[in-house]
C-alpha cells in the first residue's frame, strides 16, 4: 500500500509539474498555448440570432435571444459536403470541417468560398433545405483578386479582368520596367492603402492605381542562392530623392474605355482615401502633398476624369495622415463619415458631398480604431475605440443625428464586439491582463450579460508563468502619462538581484502595452523572464493609440522625445533594490533597433549589452513616404538629420552591441547597418554583427528560433555573472 501511495504521489507531482518555455516555443508557443475560443461567430440577418462553429468544427450552432442564447444545431459539415458533391462534379475538394469564413446572406442562406486545386468557387448554401449552389467560379490563386460582377486581378504589373461570362480582358499591357498597375504596394502602403483596385458599386467600372516609378532609384539586394551571386533590384525612393508618380485610371468594362482622373500637379503627390460615390458617378480622392502637411479631399467625375471640387482641406504644421476611405451613410447617399485626428484624436466627422461639416461625432478622447457599421435603420453607427490612455478598447454607439455616444462594453480590457441587427444586443469578445478570452452577450439598454464562453488559462498546470504588472510613469514634459509593463523573473524573490532586459519599439503605429491577455507580452519576453531576467517595456510618446499631440512631438527629431521617455523608465528600474543595475540589456527591432542603438550611443551609461535588429541608422537612407512625414527632407531639415544620425556617434558606443540584419531587407536596407559597422571599424570600436542572408525585414519561421536563441545567449554571456 505504501509503495502504491508513493507511486501515486510521484505520478501526481509529475503530472502537475510546471516547466519553462523551450526556445522553440518563443516562436511556436503562441499557437500551441493560444486560449481556446469559438470560431465563425456571425450575427444572422435581421434577427437577434448569432451563429458559430462547435468545438469539433463540424457543426454550425445558432443561438437566439428568444431561447436565452441556448445552442441549436442548424447545419453540419456532412450535409454540406453532400450538397457540394451535387454541384461540384468536375473537381475534387476537401472539406475537413464547416467553413468558418461563411457570411449570412438572408435568414436561410450563407455564402463562403471553397478552393480546389484549380478553382475558387463562390458557394451559397441553404441551411433549411440543405442545398448548395455555385454562384461564381474563378481560377484559384489569382493575385490581388477583386471580385464583383467581374473579377479583376494582377498578372505581374498588369491588370486582367475575367468577366462573368468567362471572357478575359487585358486591361493594361505595360512592359516597361517601373510601370506598375493595380498594386496595393502604392506609396509603399502608407496612408492606409491596402488595395490598388476598386470596383464601382454597380460592378461596371474598375478604378486602379497606375504607378510610374521609372524615375525612382534602383536599389540592389544581393542574392546568395546561386554559385555566382546575382542582384535583385527594387525601386527604393530615399528621403529627399525622386519619388514615384501615381495616377488613378477608370476602366469601363462596357465601352472598354479609359479615363485618367485629372489629379493635377505636382506629380509627386499622394493619392489616398480613394472612394467611389454610391451612384457610380464620382470618385473621391484625398490628394496629399509630398510634404504631407496639406490634404485636399477632391471630387472627380468618373466619366470624364474632370476635377469637380475640393470638399475641404486639412493643413498642419507637422503632418496630415489620412488612413481611411470615406464611409457613405446607407440611407443618405450624399453624406459620409470621415476620420481624422485634426482636433486631437482620430474620430468621426459627418460631411455632405458639398463639403459641409454636419457634425463632429467624436466622444471625449476616444480614438476610433475599427468602424463596425450601422444599424438596420442607418441611424446609428458603431466602432471600437481606444480609451483609458490607450490601454483598453471598447465598443461605442453613436446616434448620427444627435451625436449622442454610448459606451456599450464596460469591463476593463480589449474588446472586439458587434451589435445585433436590431441593435438590442452586443456580441462581445474580450480579454484583459488576467482573462484569457471571454465571449458574452450584452443587452444594450441595461448592460446585462449572458456568458457564452470563457477560456481557461492555457498555461495552468503546464507552464511556469511569470508575474506581469502594469506601471504608469510621467513623461519629462510633466503632463503626459506613459504606460509600461514589467514581467518579473520566474519564482521572483525581492531579496535577490536580477539582470534586466528592456524590450522596446517606440515608433509610430505600434503599441506594446495594452490591457489584453498577459498585457500583450511576447513569448520571448516570457522566456527571458523564466530564465531569470526582469523584462521591462514602455510605450513612449510617438507610439500609437494616444492621439495627435502624443505623436507629433517627434516631428523633425525622431528618437529624442522617445529616448527621454524611456529614460524615465530606466531610472525607475535602477531605483529598485532587486534590479542588478550593472547588468541591464536592451533589445529592439526596426524602429526599436534604432532606439536601441541610439540609447547605446547617446545615453551610454545604462546598458551593458544590447541587440539591435534591422536598425535605422541614418534617416537619409530611409524611404520617402514614412521618413519625410516625420523628418521632412534632408534638404529641409539638415540639423534634424544630423542630430538623429548615428553614423557620427559610434565613438560614444559603450557596452556590447549585437546588430542583426536581414540581407534581403527592402524596408530598412542593409546599408544602414553596414555603414554603421564601417564607422565602428574606422573608430576602432568593437561591435558584433550577424546577418540572415535569405530574410527580409523580419526573420521568420524556424530561423526565428535561431535568432531568439542567439539573442538569449548574447544576453546570458554579458549579463549573467
Amino acid at each position: 500500500m505504501k509503495k502504491l501511495l508513493l507511486l501515486f504521489l510521484l505520478s501526481s507531482s509529475t503530472a502537475y509539474a510546471q516547466r519553462n518555455f523551450t526556445i522553440d516555443e518563443t516562436v511556436f508557443g503562441p499557437s500551441k498555448f493560444a486560449p481556446k475560443t469559438i470560431y465563425g461567430i456571425q450575427w444572422a440577418k435581421n434577427m437577434d440570432v448569432f451563429t458559430h462553429l462547435d468545438q469539433s468544427y463540424q457543426q454550425l450552432i445558432a443561438r437566439s435571444a428568444k431561447e436565452n442564447w441556448s445552442e441549436k444545431v442548424i447545419a453540419n459539415a456532412d450535409d454540406l459536403k453532400a450538397a457540394l458533391n451535387k454541384v461540384i462534379t468536375t473537381e475534387k475538394f476537401t472539406l475537413r470541417g464547416f467553413p468558418s469564413s461563411y457570411k449570412w446572406v438572408d435568414t436561410d442562406h450563407i455564402k463562403f468560398q471553397l478552393p480546389t486545386e484549380k478553382t475558387l468557387f463562390d458557394i451559397t448554401y441553404n441551411t433549411k433545405t440543405k442545398s448548395a449552389m455555385v454562384t461564381k467560379s474563378i481560377p484559384n490563386g489569382l493575385t490581388n483578386a477583386e471580385l464583383n460582377t467581374h473579377t479583376a486581378y494582377l498578372v505581374g504589373s498588369n491588370i486582367e479582368i475575367l468577366t462573368a461570362e468567362g471572357q478575359k480582358i487585358q486591361v493594361t499591357k505595360d512592359t516597361m520596367d517601373g510601370i506598375v498597375n493595380g498594386s496595393d504596394y502604392t506609396h509603399r502602403q502608407e496612408f492606409g492603402i491596402h488595395k490598388g483596385m476598386w470596383w464601382s458599386p454597380n460592378g461596371k467600372q474598375l478604378l486602379y492605381y497606375r504607378k510610374d516609378e521609372t524615375m525612382v532609384t534602383k536599389y540592389p539586394l544581393p542574392q546568395w542562392d546561386a554559385r555566382v551571386a546575382t542582384v535583385n533590384y527594387i525601386r527604393y525612393p530615399m528621403a529627399g530623392m525622386k519619388s514615384e508618380e501615381v495616377t488613378l485610371v477608370v476602366f469601363n468594362t462596357e465601352t472598354q474605355s479609359y479615363t485618367t482622373l485629372k489629379t493635377g500637379e505636382p506629380k509627386e503627390q499622394y493619392l489616398t482615401s480613394v472612394t467611389w460615390d454610391p451612384n457610380n458617378e464620382f470618385v473621391y480622392v484625398g490628394v496629399l502633398n509630398r510634404g504631407q502637411d496639406h490634404l485636399k479631399l477632391n471630387q472627380y467625375n468618373a466619366k470624364t476624369g474632370d476635377f469637380v471640387k475640393t470638399l475641404f482641406e486639412e493643413k498642419s504644421s507637422t503632418w496630415v495622415e489620412p488612413q481611411h476611405e470615406l464611409i457613405f451613410l446607407p440611407n443618405a447617399k450624399n453624406q459620409f463619415l470621415y476620420q481624422t485626428d485634426k482636433d486631437g484624436f482620430n474620430q468621426l466627422y459627418l460631411y455632405n458631398t458639398d463639403g459641409k461639416l454636419i457634425k463632429h461625432l467624436g466622444y471625449q478622447e476616444v480614438i476610433v480604431e475599427d468602424f463596425k457599421g450601422f444599424n438596420v435603420a442607418g441611424t446609428k453607427a458603431y466602432y471600437v475605440g481606444a480609451t483609458n490612455k490607450g490601454l483598453e478598447r471598447h465598443l461605442y454607439e453613436v446616434e448620427i443625428k444627435s451625436g449622442k455616444t454610448t459606451q456599450l462594453t464596460k469591463t476593463n480590457g480589449v474588446h472586439n464586439a458587434t451589435v445585433s441587427p436590431t441593435g438590442k444586443y452586443v456580441l462581445d469578445q474580450y480579454s484583459n491582463l488576467t482573462t484569457p478570452n471571454k465571449i458574452q452577450v450584452l443587452e444594450t439598454k441595461n448592460s446585462q450579460s449572458k456568458s457564452i464562453f470563457e477560456a481557461e488559462n492555457p498555461f495552468a498546470g503546464q507552464i511556469n508563468l511569470p508575474k506581469i504588472e502594469f506601471k504608469e510613469f510621467l513623461s519629462p514634459d510633466g503632463k503626459t502619462p506613459l504606460n509600461a509593463r514589467i514581467t518579473y523573473p520566474a519564482n521572483f524573490d525581492p531579496t535577490q538581484k536580477y539582470p534586466v532586459m528592456v524590450y522596446l519599439y517606440g515608433g509610430s503605429h505600434a503599441q506594446l502595452v495594452t490591457d489584453r491577455w498577459l498585457g500583450g507580452v511576447g513569448y520571448f519576453d516570457l522566456y527571458m523572464a523564466q530564465n531569470g531576467y526582469l523584462v521591462f517595456t514602455l510605450d513612449n510618446r510617438g507610439s500609437d493609440a494616444r492621439g495627435r499631440d502624443f505623436t507629433r512631438v517627434t516631428h523633425r527629431n525622431l528618437g529624442e522625445a522617445e529616448m527621454a521617455d524611456q529614460l524615465v523608465g530606466f531610472d525607475y528600474l535602477k531605483s529598485l533594490p532587486y534590479v542588478d543595475k550593472e547588468n541591464m540589456g536592451i533589445f529592439g527591432w526596426s524602429y526599436g533597433g534604432y532606439m536601441t542603438t541610439s540609447l547605446m550611443t547617446k545615453h551610454n551609461a545604462t546598458f551593458k549589452a544590447a541587440v539591435a535588429g534591422g536598425p535605422v541608422i541614418d534617416w537619409k537612407y530611409y524611404e520617402v513616404m514614412y521618413g519625410e512625414r516625420y523628418m521632412d527632407t534632408p534638404q529641409e531639415n539638415p540639423e534634424g538629420y544630423k542630430k538623429t544620425s548615428l553614423l557620427d556617434k559610434v565613438d560614444r558606443l559603450k557596452g556590447n552591441l549585437l546588430v542583426i540584419h536581414g540581407a534581403q531587407d527592402p524596408v530598412v536596407v542593409q546599408q544602414h547597418s553596414m555603414d554603421f559597422i564601417e564607422q565602428c571599424i574606422k573608430k576602432g570600436i568593437q561591435v558584433d554583427y550577424f546577418l540572415y542572408p535569405s530574410h527580409e525585414h523580419n526573420v521568420r519561421g524556424k530561423d526565428r528560433v535561431h535568432m531568439y536563441d542567439k539573442i538569449a545567449k548574447y544576453f546570458d554571456l554579458h549579463l549573467k555573472k
